[in-house]
C-alpha cells in the first residue's frame, strides 16, 4: 500500500474518533476509490485490522 494510501486512512480513523464523519469520509474515499486491485486488497486488509482505531476513545 502507498504512503499516502495509509496516511488518508490513518487520519480518517483520527477524524472517525473524533466524531468528524463526514472529513473522515471526505478523507479516505479518494485513496480507496484510486486505488488498483491489488491495493484495494490491502486496504481491505488494513481495515479489517484496525476497525478499533475507528472506534477507541479519542
Amino acid at each position: 500500500m502507498r504512503e499516502s494510501t495509509r496516511h488518508a486512512l490513518e487520519r480518517a480513523a483520527e477524524l472517525t474518533r473524533n466524531n468528524r464523519l463526514v472529513e473522515a469520509v471526505a478523507t479516505a474515499e479518494p485513496v480507496i476509490l484510486a486505488a488498483d486491485e491489488c491495493e484495494s486488497a490491502e486496504i481491505r486488509q488494513w481495515l479489517t485490522d484496525h476497525a478499533d482505531d475507528f472506534t477507541r476513545e479519542p
